[in-house]
């Protein structure tokens, strides 16, 4: 019902129906030219545009390629695996659902363009040997290959010309938008906490807001290559911008944590902070091009506006305002690195300066789930296997359809947390298709003589449902209905109606997609709330690891991993409150993870022989014992409460250090912690007075 109402609200924008018009024509054109090559499924090349079919030209470039080289990769298997099992069913099958379990967890695991490549390389191997065996006798597997890369390859090469050539949108003006939409909003969000008070209530919407900006920048920047904007081949300084940004966010929330500590206690120093605040501004906003010597430059009246807030402060925010003030200054330094990179991207560069640390090696800061992956592979490699023992069982012909589609439907949807409704959705399109498929197989096509007019008629149905891609709830449906109905009337160039075979083929796209259906719900489904607390159990390790890192290229690159980490846990739709307080919470302890280093580091500064010293280890033994806990999903309240007892004693104990500056970071580093350890309580008593040496 509820896609029913979609459906009915839904009027197609201008740029929806050229985006539909475009793929109509490209799919006829690869049709014409497979009946004019008299190639045995011309259906495969208008198919393949289908699924190659987007909006923007350097998706479809960059899938067109993959697209490729996956078929082909495909395609060399099936050659090279048949001739030696085909006289073995069993094995055979074997081999083949293995292939395509181990090609989807490769796939899973790599987060770039890439993941199309082996997500092709497996299930076309499925597609080939399991299409083509009912032909084995007549024609060799090699032939066959050929003719199905044959197919394929002038979908893709239709799909990626008409979509470069004809009105073509380009990825590069959507990227300059988002990144200076993200850049607003990231100094809209540094307003908001240092000038409204009530900010929590707020800033945690603006939030999230770049941080899905930052997600969907990264989605379209890894098929930048394919374009032919003036942004082709910036992906890794883009990259580099993300990890950027998403140092930003840490700074933001510390800020935000800092300022709400301190509005606890009094706020006589807020007048004075206005002012700098209002500087701070003036200097970014003025900041638009700057050239590179600018990387650590600081508003002039910086410090003398911070002096201004610690006179207007109590003794008991001292500490607070010391830490504050080195949120605001990385804050400045961060977005003057973000401006630098972004003024370089637009310049043309495709390399950074030297003096800017690249964060970017091989991807190494995204988050890949193991686990998911495995479990993706394994479901792949259980679905196929028992289509096609289904297939060997009963000796039903049209058994090849029902693994072919069962490949396709567990591949493609795999990357999702419970792909299940997705699939239930896929199955309902496939008794839609049956009406479709009746009334161009019985009512039109009968009388269609000539291409042009065969043309005439597919077109209003195809237009219909590419439109419907552009909208996600609708797309579910549109694609599998335009699939399986031209999979179904099954277009050759001597068309011949055959009832059975198109009840057959309607049984096979019922099937397929039910037995996907039912191994991932057993074996790989899973609920927004189980993949949150799985991916939390992951974020409380990367704690616990960076605390013993050192200050560097590494840990930045943990951080980096973490707040993607932690931007994915922000689009799942979980229900449970106290899981989303746990999801907020490790935002604020990613902004306190820097004190954990910063205290590993300070241990290494400090004689081993001292007091102090020594409470430091056992406080770090401590953290670490809470953050193991947090990760197995233990009880961990009198950890807690240990670790603020014992931080309260070292705070007091670190005043008579001989070191100033150590003692001074150490209670910076301290009062950090122990705020994000009280926010899990969910509120912080009023600090007691702690003076700064």
């Amino acid at each position: 019902m509820l896609l029913t109402k979609q459906l009915l609200e839904l009027r197609p924008r201008k740029m929806d129906m050229i985006f539909a018009t475009k793929t109509c024509f490209a799919s006829l054109m690869a049709l014409y030219i497979a009946f004019s090559l008299d190639l045995s499924n011309p259906l495969w090349s208008m198919a393949t545009v289908f699924l190659l079919a987007n909006p923007y030209s350097g998706m479809v470039s960059s899938k067109s390629f993959y697209r490729i080289m996956g078929t082909l990769t495909g395609s060399a298997v099936a050659v090279l695996l048949t001739p030696r099992l085909i006289h073995m069913p069993w094995l055979f099958t074997f081999c083949m659902s293995a292939w395509v379990g181990f090609c989807l967890y490769i796939s899973l695991l790599d987060r770039t363009a890439r993941s199309y490549f082996f997500m092709l390389a497996g299930y076309t191997v499925v597609i080939i040997t399991f299409n083509d065996i009912l032909y084995i006798n007549e024609f060799s597997i090699f032939d066959m290959a050929l003719g199905r890369f044959i197919e394929i390859s002038i979908g893709v090469v239709c799909s990626a010309v008409v979509s470069a050539t004809i009105f073509p949108v380009h990825l590069g003006p959507v990227l300059q938008s988002r990144v200076g939409k993200t850049l607003q909003d990231t100094e809209a969000l540094f307003r908001v906490i240092l000038s409204d008070q009530t900010h929590q209530t707020n800033y945690m919407e603006l939030l999230a807001r770049v941080n899905h900006d930052t997600s969907e920048i990264h989605a379209l920047s890894v098929h930048l290559w394919y374009e032919k904007s003036k942004f082709r081949g910036t992906t890794k300084p883009l990259q580099e911008l993300l990890h950027q940004l998403s140092i930003l966010t840490t700074n933001l929330v510390s800020m935000s944590e800092r300022l709400a500590q301190l509005d606890e206690i009094d706020l006589g120093y807020r007048e004075a902070l206005k002012v700098l605040q209002k500087d701070v501004d003036q200097f970014l906003v003025s900041s638009t091009t700057l050239p590179e010597q600018y990387l650590n430059v600081l508003p002039q009246q910086f410090d003398d506006d911070f002096e201004a807030v610690f006179k207007s402060a109590l003794p008991s925010q001292q500490v607070m305002l010391h830490s504050l003030k080195m949120d605001i200054r990385h804050f400045i330094q961060n977005v003057q690195t973000v401006k630098i990179i972004w003024y370089l991207i637009q310049k043309g560069e495709k390399h950074l300066p030297p003096h800017i640390v690249s964060l970017s090696t091989s991807y190494p800061s995204l988050h890949r789930d193991y686990g998911v992956a495995v479990r993706g592979g394994i479901s792949a490699f259980l679905a196929i296997f028992i289509a096609g023992a289904m297939w060997i069982i009963t000796g039903w012909k049209y058994g090849y359809m029902v693994a072919s589609l069962t490949s396709i439907c567990v591949c493609i949807m795999a990357s999702m947390d419970n792909p299940v409704p997705a699939l239930k959705i896929f199955i309902r399109a496939t008794f839609y298709t049956a009406v479709v498929v009746f009334i161009y197989a019985f009512g039109v096509l009968p009388y269609v003589t000539e291409f042009w007019q065969l043309a005439l008629v597919l077109a209003p149905f195809i237009i219909f449902c590419v439109s419907l891609f552009p909208h996600p709830p609708l797309s579910s449906l549109a694609l599998p209905l335009l699939m399986c109905s031209i999979m179904e009337l099954n277009l050759q160039n001597k068309y011949v109606l055959d009832q059975i075979a198109t009840l057959d083929g309607s049984l096979a796209n019922l099937i397929g997609p039910t037995i996907a259906a039912i191994v991932i719900y057993f074996v790989r489904a899973m609920s927004p709330d189980i993949t949150a607390t799985r991916i939390l159990t992951l974020h409380y390790k990367s704690v616990r690891e960076s605390m013993y890192l050192p200050f560097g290229l590494e840990f930045k690159i943990q951080l980096c991993s973490m707040l993607d980490r932690i931007g994915i846990l922000n689009t799942k739709q979980v229900q449970s409150a106290e899981l989303k307080r746990e999801i907020n919470l490790a935002l604020i302890e990613v902004s306190a993870v820097i004190d954990l280093t910063r205290i590993n580091e300070l241990l290494n500064k400090m004689p081993q022989d001292n007091t102090l010293t020594q409470k430091l280890d056992h406080l770090q033994q401590l953290l670490d014992d809470y953050f193991r806990s947090k990760q197995l999903h233990l009880e961990h309240e009198m950890l807690r409460n240990n670790l603020i007892d014992q931080i309260n004693l070292i705070q007091e104990q670190s005043l008579s250090f001989p070191d100033a500056d150590i003692s001074q970071r150490l209670q910076i580093s301290l009062n950090n912690i122990r705020s994000s350890l009280y926010r899990s309580i969910g509120h912080e008593p009023v600090n007691q007075e702690v003076r700064v040496v």
